[in-house]
């Protein structure tokens, strides 16, 4: 197999994020007054017990997530995992059990809904697509189409779901796309092929270390014509990205590669969806990138319920 982006689990830097973004999520339903309603409702010390739990089939993803916020909000609760992230349910399933004081419960409830809903919707997703594709070899992974500073969360989600993370920023891989090759051709006085660029690339890694290891990190380029995918195939990129071709286009080009025996990953990409994705990995890529995976998740409805 050829060399693969970094792939995403729950770790420090997971934690980290969330915590950044929960601080703006408390800020936006507390700011200075705090939880009025509760406040005005259920007295202070009164405890209560309570279960997530999902109204509709899915894929479970954001139970860290979960916790951190009722942790953020009281250190009493008790809290259970019921499931791991990356589990199927069903309707009615029992994510997770908090006891502790009823008002902070309360307080707490729509941004843990909010996080394992979004997460878990995405999971699901990529589910659905992961399971199109069985059978094939090919691959599905993610984009970088994603809310802005929940870059690696929602990543993290495509990963539970069983989907693959492409590059989780500019800064971890080379992905030289058309618009790096318009400008370049603009500004130069001699044109910059698609070949010369990965040349080019390769050039300048070579004399910059961005990798702890001292690998150098994949270089990949977006191709959409198959003239270009000939051009590029002798100097070995570790993977083709073929922009919005049809299935007929894919298999020659897949075609094309085996017959000149270069190894390199061929990746489908542009307007690809459920519908379709499965004679998209018929041709033989072995990478399929899904912007909606992503940006168009819908998030599973989940609730909270007193026992």
């Amino acid at each position: 197999m050829a060399k693969d982006f970094a792939q995403l689990e729950w770790d420090a830097q997971l934690a980290c994020d969330w915590e950044k973004l929960l601080s703006l999520a408390r800020d936006e339903d507390l700011d200075k007054a705090g939880d009025c309603t509760t406040q005005a409702l259920v007295p202070p010390t009164s405890q209560g017990s309570a279960c997530i739990v999902a109204r509709e089939p899915g894929v479970v993803c954001g139970l860290f997530a979960a916790e951190m916020t009722f942790r953020a909000m009281g250190d009493d609760f008790t809290i259970s995992r019921e499931l791991v992230d990356g589990a199927t349910v069903q309707r009615g399933a029992v994510l997770m059990h908090v006891v502790g004081r009823a008002g902070r419960l309360l307080t707490a409830e729509r941004t843990v809904l909010n996080v394992l809903g979004r997460l878990s919707g995405i999971a699901t997703l990529a589910r659905r697509y992961v399971d199109a594709v069985s059978g094939t070899g090919a691959r599905i992974y993610d984009t970088r189409k994603t809310t802005p500073g929940w870059r690696r969360l929602e990543k993290y989600a495509v990963r539970c779901g069983g989907g693959h993370n492409h590059r989780s920023g500019l800064y971890d891989a080379v992905l030289i796309k058309d618009n790096h090759l318009a400008f370049c051709q603009g500004q130069h006085t001699g044109k910059i092929e698609p070949a010369a660029a990965v040349r080019q690339a390769r050039a300048w890694l070579s004399q910059h270390s961005l990798r702890d290891d001292g690998d150098p990190p994949i270089v990949e380029i977006e191709v959409d014509t198959l003239e270009q995918l000939v051009e590029v195939l002798p100097v070995r990129p570790d993977i083709v990205l073929l922009d919005n071709m049809t299935p007929e286009e894919l298999r020659r080009a897949v075609a094309l590669r085996d017959a000149d025996g270069f190894g390199v990953e061929l990746e489908a990409s542009g307007g690809i969806h459920l519908d379709s994705v499965a004679a998209v990995a018929a041709t033989g890529v072995e990478r399929i990138s899904v912007g909606a995976l992503t940006h168009g998740a819908v998030s599973l409805d989940v609730g909270l319920d007193w026992d």
